[in-house]
């Protein structure tokens, strides 16, 4: 069965990457343009999927950098934020998925769950104001915040020893991955959500990270595709996103040795910076509304 989920992982990636590469050659004239920097981007993607290796929300890193440097646009970030994560989480997908004990019923409503939810969001998300957007990306920097805190203040539980979900917890949690398949759609990352949701069921820790990776190995693919078809998305940023996975590998490589509690701690202070910054734009723009 896991070697048919990998063969069906990397089918539907292989989809999205021919997708977007004929988007991308119909626009070939004009993506380089976008303000999204050609040497910074790269490195950008190199250090966004190194900490997002370890469960760190690359959404909210990006939304921190990203509104800073203005490389995007707040209507396409969301549609960026996905498309950027395609390959280098193919890549940490394979990684998880091959190497992690997780019952394969579980994975799978998980990831089934995960890809309705990606599925049906972007035409939502497509039809929302900016600052609407905004709210909403403040809304998540905030949760995801608050879930690191909460791990290391020991309040969310992280000391269960199961493989594998049943009854009301598989029909409760494959319920959330549905949610946070649709809140990946809005720039809302999945990664801190599945981690206090698989907490509070009671299963192994490191169990979230294939149910993590495996959905969005279907959910992104799917939900970014729509977003390419509605033209919503940084076509140079997800261009630059392949340099991501040389910050996988090395996450990979160092998972052993590095000290991810000071990471999370300075991940702490980016995100609430971030959140602070997108108030104080969504204010700005409603103060530009009133004048007018």
């Amino acid at each position: 069965m896991q070697k048919t989920l990998i063969a069906a992982i990397i089918v539907i990636n292989f989809i999205f990457i021919c997708y977007f590469m004929r988007d991308l050659m119909r626009h070939k004239s004009d993506f380089m343009k976008e303000p999204a920097s050609s040497v910074w981007t790269p490195i950008s993607q190199i250090v966004i999927f190194f900490f997002s290796t370890f469960g760190i929300s690359d959404f909210a890193i990006s939304t921190a950098i990203y509104q800073k440097a203005k490389w995007v646009s707040m209507k396409k970030l969301p549609g960026t934020l996905n498309a950027q994560d395609v390959i280098p989480i193919f890549v940490m997908s394979l990684a998880y998925i091959t190497s992690i004990n997780v019952g394969t019923k579980t994975l799978l409503v998980c990831i089934i769950c995960q890809v309705l939810g990606a599925y049906i969001g972007p035409r939502f998300v497509v039809r929302l104001p900016e600052n609407s957007i905004r709210s909403l990306v403040i809304v998540g920097l905030l949760v995801a915040t608050a879930l690191i805190i909460a791990g290391k203040l020991g309040l969310i539980t992280a000391s269960g020893t199961a493989t594998e979900l049943f009854g009301w917890k598989l029909v409760v949690t494959g319920f959330l991955l549905f949610i946070y398949g649709a809140l990946n759609n809005i720039g809302i990352g999945s990664f801190s959500l599945t981690m206090a949701t698989v907490y509070a069921m009671g299963m192994d820790p490191i169990a979230a990270f294939p149910i993590m990776m495996g959905g969005c190995a279907f959910s992104l693919p799917i939900g970014s595709m729509q977003f390419i078809k509605l033209n919503q998305y940084s076509r140079k940023i997800t261009l630059f996103s392949v340099f991501g996975i040389i910050g996988v590998l090395v996450a990979v490589l160092l998972v052993k040795n590095i000290n991810t509690r000071v990471i999370q701690w300075i991940v702490i202070v980016v995100l609430l910076y971030s959140a602070y910054s997108l108030y104080l734009g969504n204010r700005e723009a409603k103060l530009i509304k009133d004048k007018n």
